[in-house]
């Protein structure tokens, strides 16, 4: 799959919908209770562009990112506007805003992580894609210095540290993340028309595993 490091304009994913979505197979059983279950160890986000677009100056901007990843052929990043902090949306991220890992005397290599909790459940999704200059790292209690205590990889959001942490110690980050998308559709329809009436196209893009 190819991929393209580059954003598509944040300015126009403001005022995006969409989400993420899961896939949960449910069978009704013949004494009326459900067993469910899901293929999906990770949710997957889909977002729809079109509603964010404002002027005809916006469907330009769109139609020469659509023609330059070649469509649904390569995928690029994606602001969201409502998840795209490892800290809470009011509050600047620090280094100790999620536990990633725990320190165990050989590790040196650790993905960046972001958990969603709800009462006693967790869910840890995987951050593949922070944006370059905001990623900040712990050990226990300690902010680390980026390119002499450790390095990120911002492609892939694996984070290398020089020496590994010592054990039971609380590896921790803080950062700003995209989403790896691709279009979901190899077709952008539009008017000037259809636009001055109040129609918007239909711009859908869906998260891709990387």
């Amino acid at each position: 799959m190819g991929f393209h490091e580059v954003r598509f304009p944040a300015n126009l994913s403001f005022g995006s919908i969409g989400g993420p979505e899961r896939l949960t197979d449910v069978v009704t059983l013949a004494n009326g209770h459900e067993e469910r279950n899901t293929p999906w160890a990770h949710s997957r986000r889909r977002y729809d562009a079109g509603v964010a677009m404002r002027s005809m100056d916006d469907i330009e901007i769109l139609i020469a990112f659509f023609e330059a990843r070649q469509g649904q052929l390569h995928g690029f990043r994606w602001k969201d506007w409502t998840d795209y902090k490892s800290s809470s949306a009011k509050r600047t991220p620090e280094f100790d805003d999620q536990i990633i890992a725990m320190g165990d005397d050989v590790t040196t290599r650790f993905q960046l992580t972001k958990t969603y909790r709800s009462g006693d459940h967790v869910y840890q999704r995987p951050i593949t894609k922070p944006v370059a200059g905001t990623v900040l790292v712990g050990v226990g209690d300690e902010d680390q210095k980026f390119g002499v205590q450790y390095e990120v990889d911002f492609t892939t959001g694996i984070v290398t540290f020089k020496h590994p942490p010592s054990t039971g110690e609380r590896v921790t980050a803080g950062y700003e993340f995209d989403v790896p998308v691709r279009f979901d559709s190899d077709r952008i329809q539009t008017s000037l028309a259809s636009f001055q009436a109040g129609d918007v196209p239909s711009v859908p893009v869906v998260e891709v595993r990387v």
